[in-house]
């Protein structure tokens, strides 16, 4: 069973910085994109960044200049760094496996709670 581990939420102060991490069970994600969503209450759930298997990456207006995202294929873990926090980055943060054929499934992680006070 593969499995996505998130880890690195927490409680941060406006302009705080907090850097998640996606840990894979198995290395069949070197050749997944990797995409971090968030999820606000009462909200749908947002794609926030999105790393290629090669390490490109897009990013969501709201965060460009602020998140950055990247991978080590050799720890099988992708990263979300966020700088300047702020109270409307507050949500569920999820990784997600996205595989590169639609015959394959992609995987979610159980999510990582990020909180920002003003």
């Amino acid at each position: 069973q593969v499995q996505l581990v998130e880890s690195g939420g927490g409680l941060v102060q406006s302009g705080g910085s907090l850097r998640l991490s996606c840990a894979a069970s198995a290395n069949i994600f070197t050749i997944y994109a990797m995409g971090w969503y968030r999820q606000a209450p009462g909200k749908q759930r947002e794609v926030v960044a999105r790393v290629t298997s090669g390490g490109s990456t897009n990013y969501v207006d709201s965060v460009k200049g602020r998140f950055t995202s990247s991978r080590d294929n050799a720890k099988n873990t992708v990263y979300l760094l966020m700088n300047d926090l702020q109270p409307g980055d507050t949500a569920d943060y999820y990784c997600k496996g996205e595989p590169p054929y639609i015959t394959m499934r992609n995987y979610w992680g159980q999510g990582t709670q990020v909180t920002v006070s003003s």
